[in-house]
């Protein structure tokens, strides 16, 4: 069956929604990269020196996780309704109202309003995330992880850029009468107002809406799926569950020693253009390689990859961890590492999902025919061809 519906999806009309839709995922990552990961560390310290405690760096970036975890499922909710689309920009839209609020906490000099800032900027990672979904919503199954790895990467440029600019940035809040920390959340509240803007404008047609579209006018009878099937369906696939573990584990290793890394450094006052330096080093590391980490998922497999991830990891967080706060090369080397690790989890585990996930639980709808299980299970569900269109432009 699966090479029945992925049959469709080289059709040239097909391919060319496809090299479309990775364009502008792309470009919306270049600009959410810039606003996240030059917000990072900077979050970090505005919680560390409000609260003059270093347990509030890690609770700030918590706050971060927190948000793309709890606003995931409602941002996905609008992408099975809406579309890839509406749902993308909602997660971008709100990350911007987000670093609007930590510029204003910073200003207060309020702890608790640091937190809801980020938990709100947070929700803009979670958008990220589900970005790097949609550039697979129209690719062939032999093509999968690359398409992933293509929009992982396209977040270099502004990942990489974004902490380089903190003292620019930090020097144009104190232009506009800001602390000097809030500066990094002005651009950030900027680059994510574009990313929502550029999703909404230009990721026509929208990808998910366009693979369903495509099998009615094949004459395929398609089902719209609900999350709790999509859950449901995961419970009994256990490499789908390994995928889920693996990116998650990779994301608690990265973010635990991502977040400490400024602090560690500030105790010994290094600047911030140092500081910077190095959290663009490790977030080249989680995205430069990104394609020859696809490239390697389809070539030698999901668990080999997952297994030289974690090695890397456990590496890097030796190397870090033994490292002085002043060791910029040697804290360069290890959060390197650990950006490289957490690539190799974050894209074999997110294949190892979509490989296990039922065609109607992703945005490739099943083939129904009156020999179906699943029609009995989805029946009432059963989107009628005669009533469908489909249109490229």
């Amino acid at each position: 069956m699966t090479a029945t519906l992925d049959q469709g999806l080289h059709d040239p009309a097909i391919a060319a929604v496809q090299r479309r839709t990775v364009a502008v995922l792309s470009v919306g990552q270049v600009f959410g990269g810039i606003a996240i990961a030059g917000s990072v560390a900077a979050g970090s310290l505005i919680a560390a020196s409000v609260a003059d405690s270093e347990a509030a760096a890690g609770l700030a970036q918590t706050a971060g996780v927190l948000g793309a975890a709890v606003l995931a499922l409602p941002l996905a909710r609008i992408a099975l309704g809406r579309g890839r689309r509406l749902a993308l920009a909602t997660g971008y839209g709100l990350g911007a109202f987000g670093a609007v609020v930590v510029v204003v906490a910073a200003v207060l000099r309020n702890l608790p309003l640091v937190f809801i800032g980020c938990f709100f900027v947070g929700v803009a990672s979670a958008s990220g995330y589900q970005a790097r979904y949609a550039a697979t919503d129209l690719a062939p199954e032999e093509h999968r992880a690359r398409a992933l790895s293509w929009v992982v990467w396209a977040a270099t440029i502004g990942a990489v850029l974004g902490p380089n600019l903190l003292n620019a940035s930090g020097a144009l809040g104190m232009a506009m009468g800001l602390p000097q920390l809030s500066g990094p959340y002005v651009v950030a509240a900027g680059c994510l107002a574009v990313t929502a803007a550029v999703l909404l404008l230009f990721l026509r047609p929208d990808p998910y809406l366009t693979s369903i579209a495509h099998r009615e006018s094949r004459g395929e009878d398609v089902v719209r799926p609900r999350l709790r099937d999509g859950i449901e369906h995961l419970r009994g696939r256990p490499r789908a569950l390994l995928g889920i573990a693996t990116i998650a584990v990779g994301h608690v290793v990265m973010v635990m020693v991502m977040v400490m890394t400024p602090v560690h450094m500030a105790h010994v006052d290094v600047t911030l253009q140092l500081i910077g330096l190095v959290i663009s080093v490790h977030v080249a590391g989680m995205y430069a390689l990104s394609p020859v980490v696809g490239w390697c998922v389809d070539r030698f497999g999901r668990i080999a990859v997952v297994v030289a991830g974690i090695a890397i990891l456990t590496a890097s967080c030796v190397i870090a961890g033994l490292a002085p706060g002043d060791a910029v090369p040697m804290l360069g080397v290890g959060l390197f590492l650990l950006g490289l690790g957490w690539s190799c989890t974050l894209i074999a585990g997110s294949t190892m999902v979509t490989d296990e996930v039922a065609p109607a639980e992703r945005a490739m709808p099943l083939r129904v025919t009156p020999s179906t299980a699943m029609s009995s299970k989805y029946g009432t569900n059963v989107i009628s061809p005669s009533t469908s269109s489909c249109s490229f432009t």
